[in-house]
């Protein structure tokens, strides 16, 4: 039986403008888009909107600008029934934004993204009750004070699942290796420091070792998605990809939302990895995240 529970993303909310194009132009071409959608994105507003799918509770925290966009954003998150009471409002600022080219020929996305907003500090955070949550999720964002959001949850809920998000290729956000109990490595970040006969479980067990992570989970795209689990054992899931392809956006957020509503349901390591390939493959052959697991269940694939 599936137990509602209530989560808390804490990251950035963006505003996208998404152009359709035949495929992928030129440097210096002119183009005419096939299609444009404005949405509200983000990764951890992204992963709530699909975890609400599943009927959990979510809050999302972060910190908004003082401009109509940012009003938008925030309407679209209430419309999901996604709390924001506890997100800053942020004078002389602006949202951001991300301008993405989305081809049809081959569903990839390339991303050019504005911003002139603060990052929520440590301070903000602190004052944002802890009680009520059963899971917190973390984009690896701005790691000094991140990591000490991510202090305080384990110190005033030490048994209160954490999972923290490292996307984008820095080295900073190593401070936020940390003894949680999920660490979410992008391809992106994994890929270029591997060297010769190095495998993504063989950098996830020397980060596991590294920051006491109950969890460590890679996934690697099309090619489906590597893991760590508690007792050291390495396991993979293979990708499902769709007989089409017509929208990677977001496919890495969905596979965190996945995963981690099975890992609240209790599901193992691997499993929990399957169903999350699977969800994320079927989401590359749909438009949006907008109904995709009513879509996906409906289709068999949870």
């Amino acid at each position: 039986m599936r137990t509602e529970h209530r989560l808390l993303g804490v990251g950035v909310a963006t505003l996208d403008i998404i152009n359709q194009v035949a495929r992928y132009p030129h440097e210096d071409d002119e183009v005419r888009a096939t299609g444009q959608r404005i949405a509200r994105g983000g990764n951890a507003a992204n992963t709530l909107s699909v975890l609400r799918q599943f009927g959990h509770q979510c809050d999302w925290v972060g910190c908004h600008a003082d401009d109509r966009q940012a009003d938008l954003i925030l309407a679209d998150l209430k419309q999901r029934g996604i709390g924001t009471d506890a997100a800053v409002r942020c004078q002389d600022s602006a949202t951001p934004t991300s301008y993405i080219t989305l081809s049809d020929a081959n569903a990839s996305r390339t991303i050019v993204h504005y911003r002139r907003l603060r990052e929520l500090t440590a301070a903000d955070f602190a004052a944002l009750p802890l009680d009520s949550y059963h899971w917190v999720h973390f984009e690896g964002r701005h790691p000094v004070e991140t990591a000490l959001m991510i202090e305080r949850v384990r110190r005033e809920r030490p048994h209160l699942p954490i999972s923290v998000e490292i996307e984008k290729n820095r080295p900073e956000l190593a401070r936020l290796w940390q003894p949680v109990s999920l660490l979410l490595f992008s391809r992106a970040f994994v890929e270029p420091v591997l060297d010769g006969p190095v495998t993504p479980w063989d950098y996830l067990a020397e980060q596991q070792h590294h920051s006491g992570a109950a969890l460590c989970v890679a996934p690697w795209g099309a090619e489906g998605a590597y893991g760590i689990d508690r007792a050291g054992q390495r396991l993979f899931a293979p990708a499902e990809t769709p007989g089409r392809l017509t929208d990677t956006l977001a496919a890495g957020d969905v596979f965190n939302a996945v995963l981690i509503d099975a890992l609240l349901r209790g599901l193992p390591l691997g499993q929990a990895m399957a169903c999350a390939s699977r969800v994320a493959g079927y989401k590359c052959g749909y438009r949006g995240i907008d109904g995709l697991i009513g879509a996906a269940r409906e289709a068999g694939i949870l």
